[in-house]
């Protein structure tokens, strides 16, 4: 297990805390196997009845990471090539649907940041928990990138009319602002304690009903949902290379506006 996914367990509940506060949580290649290899395990853990995804270092996660995309960024694909970006982004999109296919009770815990990627990870939870400093965002597409594989996510958990605003404008959400639109289930001041409380009352909830109940909803559009993780990571892999993205990523490293903005 990476060094980048620290793994607790207590009882019949686990924590599972990204840890990398330098990166301030980023998705990195390394984080999303050791996700995906977490996934994995827990979906044959009959013991396993509750999964806690957290973030360390003040922040939940902001999004990901550009480091093995950075010498793609604005560079157009050599002819007779196979891009390596559509299998690493395809690769993120099964993490999602791994994470809300877990026979466990997957509840979210937010402290801080929650951007991009790190939107998608919290879209997963079957509850989601934010402390009154957690902020949201999908910022992508004012850096010229495309919320490829988080966008079924966000749309299913907020609906097409609040997604779309949020994907679209990529502008930033309170606690308060993302409680109102459903995006969380509840801003507390005191995030391990209640998440401690809610465990306490999800115990109630058989763990055989609730890992059949989860099957069958994850049921619901799958055989889309395949066909749309491997159709968005073409399109991400593409959009990556363009004059777009490596213009609005400049940018955004710069401080400035995009030349599109002005």
């Amino acid at each position: 297990m990476s060094h980048k996914l620290q793994i607790s367990r207590a009882g019949e509940t686990e924590h599972w805390t990204l840890q990398d506060p330098a990166t301030r949580n980023a998705l990195s290649e390394d984080l999303v196997d050791a996700l995906m290899q977490a996934c994995e395990r827990a979906a044959a853990d009959t013991s396993l009845r509750f999964v806690v995804l957290q973030g360390s270092g003040g922040s939940f996660c902001a999004g990901g990471s550009l480091g093995g995309f950075a010498k793609s960024i604005g560079q157009p694909l050599p002819a007779g090539q196979t891009d390596p970006l559509i299998a690493m982004n395809a690769g993120f999109g099964t993490l999602l649907h791994a994470l809300c296919a877990l026979p466990q009770i997957l509840l979210v815990a937010v402290q801080g940041s929650a951007m991009g990627g790190g939107l998608g990870l919290v879209c997963c939870g079957d509850f989601v928990l934010a402390a009154p400093s957690a902020v949201f965002a999908t910022p992508e597409v004012t850096l010229g990138v495309v919320p490829a594989q988080i966008a079924p996510f966000v749309h299913r958990r907020l609906g097409d009319r609040a997604a779309r605003q949020m994907m679209l404008s990529g502008q930033k959400l309170s606690a308060t602002q993302a409680l109102a639109l459903g995006l969380v289930d509840e801003v507390v001041d005191d995030v391990d304690a209640a998440v401690a409380q809610r465990l306490r009352v999800l115990r109630l909830a058989a763990p055989g009903a609730v890992a059949h109940t989860k099957h069958l909803l994850s049921m619901l559009n799958q055989a889309e949902s395949h066909e749309f993780t491997a159709q968005a990571a073409i399109k991400f892999a593409a959009n990556l290379r363009s004059a777009e993205a490596a213009e609005g990523l400049a940018a955004f490293a710069g401080k400035r506006a995009p030349g599109w903005a002005a």
